[in-house]
C-alpha cells in the first residue's frame, strides 16, 4: 500500500471506529508501528486533528469536524474535473458555472508549483467543439478509466503511446502514435495523434481505445494541429 492510500485508510478507520490503537492501525494497513506514527504526524500536518489518549482503553481519535487542508489531487484527477466542466460548457448545459470555476480556481491555488506547471501543459493539449448533428453515436461505449493517467504521462513526457483500437466495423488493430491533443465534441472524445506509420494525423475515438501503454525512452516533438472552425482550446474559452 502506497503512502497516499495508507493515509486514506487510516483516516477512514479512525472515522469508522471512533478510537483505534497504533497496533490496530498498523495491522489494518500492513505497516509497522513506526510507519503509522509517521503517518499520523503527516496527517496532522495536512490539517487533520487527531487526539491521542494514553492508558488502558485509550487510543487515537480523529476530530469529526477536522478536514484535510492540503490538496492531494493528482494532475490527472484535477484534469478530469476540468474536462468535465469544459465538456459540459461546450455542450451548453453547465448549471452554476460560476461556482464550478471558483471551486476549480481554489483547487489550483492550493497546488504546488510543479503540479500547476504540469496541469497547464496538459490543458494546452485540450480542445472542445460541437459535434455534427449528423454524426451517428448509437455505438458509443464507456471509456476505460485508465486512459487519462496513461495520456497524462504520454503528453507531459512526450512518450509514444501504444493501444488497441477498434474501428467502426469492429476490427481491432494495435497502434503506436504520438499524442498531440485531446478533442471533446460532446458526447464524443477523441485522441488526436500523429501516426508515424501513416505519416499523418489521426483522430481516435477514445471509447474505442483499450489497453493504453506509454513506451519509455521514445520521445517525440510537438506538432501543430489544425482544427476546423468552431474548435477552441480550453484555456482560451471565456469564463
Amino acid at each position: 500500500m502506497n503512502v497516499r492510500r495508507r493515509h486514506e485508510a487510516i483516516v477512514r478507520s479512525l472515522r469508522r471506529n471512533g478510537t483505534s490503537t497504533i497496533a490496530d492501525l498498523a495491522g489494518e494497513v500492513g505497516a509497522s508501528r513506526r510507519t503509522v506514527l509517521r503517518d499520523i504526524s503527516a496527517l496532522r500536518d495536512e490539517g487533520f486533528i487527531i487526539h491521542s489518549e494514553p492508558g488502558r482503553g485509550g487510543g487515537l481519535q480523529v476530530d469529526p469536524q477536522s478536514v484535510q487542508t492540503t490538496a492531494r489531487l493528482s494532475v490527472a484527477e484535477i484534469f478530469a474535473l476540468l474536462i468535465s466542466v469544459a465538456s459540459m460548457r461546450a455542450a451548453g448545459n453547465l448549471p452554476f458555472s460560476g461556482l464550478a470555476d471558483a471551486g476549480l480556481a481554489k483547487i489550483e491555488k492550493a497546488l504546488p508549483s510543479d503540479k500547476i506547471r504540469d496541469l497547464r501543459r496538459f490543458l494546452d493539449c485540450l480542445y472542445v467543439g460541437q459535434l455534427s448533428p449528423r454524426m451517428d453515436i448509437s455505438d458509443m461505449e464507456v471509456m476505460e478509466p485508465e486512459l487519462l493517467p496513461a495520456f497524462e504521462t504520454a503528453f507531459l513526457q512526450r512518450l509514444h503511446l501504444r493501444f488497441q483500437y477498434r474501428d467502426a466495423k469492429g476490427a481491432v488493430t494495435s497502434r503506436i502514435v504520438e499524442p498531440q491533443a485531446m478533442l471533446i465534441l460532446p458526447p464524443l472524445w477523441y485522441l488526436v495523434a500523429w501516426d508515424p506509420a501513416r505519416e499523418d494525423f489521426r483522430h481516435f475515438r477514445m471509447d474505442r481505445i483499450s489497453k493504453p501503454q506509454h513506451i519509455e525512452g521514445t520521445t517525440f516533438r510537438r506538432r501543430r494541429v489544425l482544427f476546423e472552425d468552431g474548435v477552441s482550446r480550453v484555456r482560451d474559452l471565456p469564463r
